[in-house]
């Protein structure tokens, strides 16, 4: 697969993967509210855990080929979002919602570096 293929295929999956966030988000938020951000947490751990089994797929293979950039970088790049997440906390903060502005972002970091290794170690076995 040449190199123009490679990068058309992260558009469209950095697309598919903003598509997802945008409807996963707006679940979330109809089914429980947006006083927390639910939604943004579990988009970034199902992305990071995503991630993390293509990671442990590549380096487990002779040769991963480039579905693994196309899916990981496209996917899982338009899918997830720590910009997002951090301008919540920012809001909750704003609202001197301190305890929740902090259940956002220690959760959200340790979560996703959780699911990242669970994936990790998944994809590699």
């Amino acid at each position: 697969m040449n190199q123009l293929w490679i990068v058309l295929g992260i558009s469209v999956f950095g697309g598919l993967g903003a598509l997802a966030r945008s409807v996963q988000d707006t679940l979330v938020k109809d089914r429980f509210g947006s006083e927390f951000p639910r939604g943004t947490m579990a988009i970034n751990i199902g992305g990071s855990f995503l991630l993390g089994v293509i990671t442990g797929m590549v380096v487990t293979a002779e040769e991963p080929g480039p579905w693994a950039v196309v899916v990981g970088a496209g996917f899982c790049g338009g899918y997830t979002t720590f910009s997002t997440a951090m301008f919540e906390a920012a809001v909750l903060l704003r609202e001197q919602r301190w305890r929740a502005a902090t259940a956002s972002v220690v959760g959200t970091l340790g979560a996703t570096v959780v699911a990242a290794g669970v994936g990790l170690w998944l994809g590699a076995r």
